[in-house]
């Protein structure tokens, strides 16, 4: 029994050099990636480098109360907003009775990350009534009305390819671009979202275009039809300038979603006015959104939604109604805070609670679209009352004082190997030497791939895994000593003492990765970053004294300054009292004269 097992320890003993290959080839390829990414450092938190720190405050304007529920609601909602753009870091929390505190770490898209955190309007569907680009020119009368309902644009106004709202199986081909809304009947599309008359259709037919319907007196057909809300809404869109920043504000803003609109909306960065019927459907009833990418299309990246059951029904019947129109007014708009989002057109009736949004988006627009879909809807609406710059000064001050005692702390662990162990202090230096360069890496790769961002409490994390990691040696060298002192030479005592210390490593090892886990699942904010450090380097020390300490104890073993057990070495059979050396005898034919001792057998 005992010879397979001799002969399985001495064929690990051959070939440490395996291992030691392996953990070097992992090293210079991480090294490799972190150089070519141009990524050499890590990232730092909103408290080492500085960032965004927004302050918003709750209203009571949408019939909900500004209770400790919904304000935790809200909080949840900001925070999967924020984590949706890979800002892992921000911290999205509660202060006092009505205010959330979002701060964003420097290094990220923080002016995304801050329109989508203080976007706190609902999201609504609302069918296109017309929508033109929007020059900053006032419209002018045209001399005559034109009947055909559509004017030729000019190259300057026409619109740009939008994008196709379709069910997943829709297999049509999607146009490349769409008709302006030149010539189209603002007062009749009014008229026919807002007082279904008889003859909302003549005047949609005859009325002039867009231009000459600035003025209710410009067609005497729809200034008799048109009341003063059709006029008001008239005049608003005429004037509006979606091409000013605080146009764009005031636009939309107020309306009820019972009520027409005009908003404003870019696309491939033109603006454009469009005005908007009644809120076909609510964004609470979008159940989930995602970016997808088409692989078997050309459609490339895409927005996939799924609807509640009234949802869905209610997405049929207004896509169901725009298939039937002409552009723009096959086109619904994706409306947040008041601005289009985006305005795909419409094809075929989108039924069974599934569809698609697809056109030239680029990953981060497909993946901005599908977060305000899945996110769009906060219980309370707030406020944005500051926004403030935050400096690093502080926190540098802090990561200097936390480097300092980390370095004091390893500076103590390794005199206390070089005076107990000696000798053997080099192969735990050169362990945590491994571990620190490949934490290293890890940090920095991490940064741009999952928006990991070392903040202080991470930076607590990796000193408190120097002891974890020097815990993992010094069991696994007591391991070597006990063996030696039981009068073993050294090269069997490193072979045997192996088996007893990886139990005991991997089981210190899994509780401190299980405690990193529960902390990092039931906190928030600074401590996930402790809790995500204490995991990252636990699973490393497994790694490290699997990969490199044990086989490196190996090689180690076969050199005469450590296999003679010189004083130096920390493995002297004398200084560890060691009993004398086992031999083995050739056993006698006969009947045993005496016990034998076990570790014989």
């Amino acid at each position: 029994m005992a010879a397979p097992k001799r002969g399985r320890s001495a064929s690990a003993q051959s070939k440490p050099g395996r291992s030691l290959a392996l953990i070097l080839i992992a090293i210079v390829a991480l090294a490799g990636g972190m150089f070519a990414s141009g990524n050499t450092t890590p990232r730092l938190g909103i408290d080492l480098a500085g960032g965004t720190s927004i302050t918003l405050k709750a209203k009571a304007d949408q019939g909900s109360a500004i209770n400790k529920a919904n304000m935790d609601t809200a909080v949840d909602i900001m925070n999967r907003r924020v984590n949706g753009l890979g800002v892992s870091e921000a911290e999205v929390q509660t202060q006092g009775n009505d205010h959330i505190i979002v701060n964003i770490p420097k290094g990220t898209n923080s002016k995304e990350a801050q329109q989508q955190v203080g976007t706190t309007a609902k999201l609504y569907f609302r069918p296109v009534l017309t929508s033109e680009p929007s020059t900053g020119a006032k419209p002018s009368p045209s001399p005559s009305a034109s009947t055909g309902g559509s004017a030729s644009p000019s190259p300057s106004s026409s619109a740009s390819a939008k994008q196709k709202a379709s069910s997943p199986s829709s297999s049509s081909a999607s146009p490349t671009a769409s008709a302006t809304s030149q010539g189209r009947a603002v007062t009749g599309a009014l008229k026919a979202d807002t007082t279904p008359s008889p003859s909302a259709s003549a005047g949609a037919s005859s009325s002039p275009s867009a231009k000459s319907s600035a003025s209710p007196s410009a067609s005497p057909s729809a200034s008799s039809g048109a009341n003063a809300e059709v006029a008001k809404l008239q005049a608003q869109y005429a004037a509006l300038d979606c091409s000013k920043p605080a146009e764009r504000a005031k636009a939309g803003s107020g309306a009820k979603p019972g009520d027409p609109i005009v908003a404003c909306g870019e696309n491939n960065k033109v603006w454009y006015k469009y005005l908007l019927g009644p809120a076909a459907v609510d964004g609470t009833e979008v159940k989930k959104a995602a970016a997808v990418f088409d692989t078997q299309g050309a459609s490339g990246w895409q927005v996939q939604m799924n609807f509640t059951s009234s949802g869905a029904k209610k997405f049929a019947d207004i896509t169901g109604e725009l298939a039937k129109k002409q552009s723009p007014q096959n086109e619904f708009g994706i409306v947040l805070d008041g601005q289009v989002v985006s305005s795909p057109f419409v094809q075929q009736a989108i039924t069974g609670g599934q569809a698609e949004i697809s056109g030239s988006f680029t990953q981060q627009e497909a993946q901005s679209l599908a977060n305000m879909l899945s996110y769009g809807a906060l219980p309370l609406s707030f406020k944005e009352e500051t926004v403030t710059t935050v400096t690093a000064a502080l926190g540098g001050e802090q990561l200097h004082a936390g480097l300092l005692a980390g370095a004091i702390g390893l500076a103590l662990v390794v005199i206390y190997l070089v005076v107990y162990y000696r000798g053997l202090s080099v192969v735990a230096m050169a362990s945590l030497l491994v571990s620190a360069v490949l934490t290293y890496v890890l940090m920095s790769l991490l940064g741009p791939a999952i928006g990991f961002a070392l903040n202080l409490p991470a930076v607590c994390g990796a000193i408190v895994a120097i002891g974890i990691t020097a815990d993992s040696f010094i069991v696994y060298f007591e391991r070597i000593r006990d063996e030696i002192r039981e009068g073993r030479s050294l090269r069997p005592a490193v072979e045997r003492a192996w088996p007893r210390a990886r139990r005991t490593i991997l089981v210190s090892d899994f509780v401190s990765f299980l405690a990193a886990a529960v902390l990092f699942i039931v906190t928030v904010g600074k401590v996930q970053g402790f809790a995500f450090t204490l995991g990252l380097t636990t699973v490393l020390d497994v790694v490290v004294v699997f990969l490199f300490t044990k086989p490196l104890m190996t090689l180690l073993a076969r050199r005469r300054f450590f296999a003679d057990g010189h004083k130096w070495s920390g493995l002297d059979p004398r200084s560890l009292g060691a009993k004398p050396p086992l031999r083995r005898t050739r056993r006698p034919a006969g009947p045993v004269a005496g016990p034998v001792d076990p570790k014989e057998a």
